[in-house]
């Protein structure tokens, strides 16, 4: 019996399953459209005024949304305020980058989860049909159809 087969008879599951795991996170880190992703949340999180005006908007669109729900009306002034900081956060190339980034990497987990939860629910590797049930759309789910990048 060779080194290697030895080496795998005596890995635990764990061990075997923190290889697999540390490979898929690798083929992740890797991919060209992921790296882009991963810049342009770093360069917006630079970006403090970018930060706190897009906090700002969130808080804002949320304060503004609940007091409807409650049934109180939202002023011309509040709409005001809001649109501004809107066209401001929409005028910042950056944030835009950031929210599309941060759409794709939700999309990236969400594609990843799926396929471990219908794995956990099937008790084997699902077919693409069987991955196909359900979803809204083909999407590429984050990714482009570029190859990944090599180290």
């Amino acid at each position: 019996m060779k080194h290697d087969d030895m080496e795998i008879l005596i890995k635990t599951p764990k061990e075997m399953f923190e290889e697999k795991i540390l490979e898929l996170c690798q083929t992740i880190a890797d991919h060209k459209d992921f790296k882009e992703m991963c810049g342009s949340i770093n360069k917006f999180m630079e970006d403090e005024k970018g930060k706190y005006e897009f906090q700002m908007l969130n808080e804002m669109g949320s304060l503004l949304q609940q007091k409807q729900q409650v049934g109180g009306e939202v002023t011309e002034e509040e709409i005001g305020r809001f649109e501004a900081l809107r066209d401001s956060v929409t005028g910042n190339e950056e944030a835009m980058k950031f929210m599309a980034s941060q759409e794709k990497v939700q999309k990236m987990q969400d594609h990843i989860l799926r396929h471990i939860q219908k794995t956990f629910e099937l008790g084997r590797v699902p077919t693409d049909e069987e991955m196909q049930d359900g979803m809204c759309c083909d999407c590429t789910c984050g990714f482009e159809d570029s190859e990944p990048e090599q180290n």
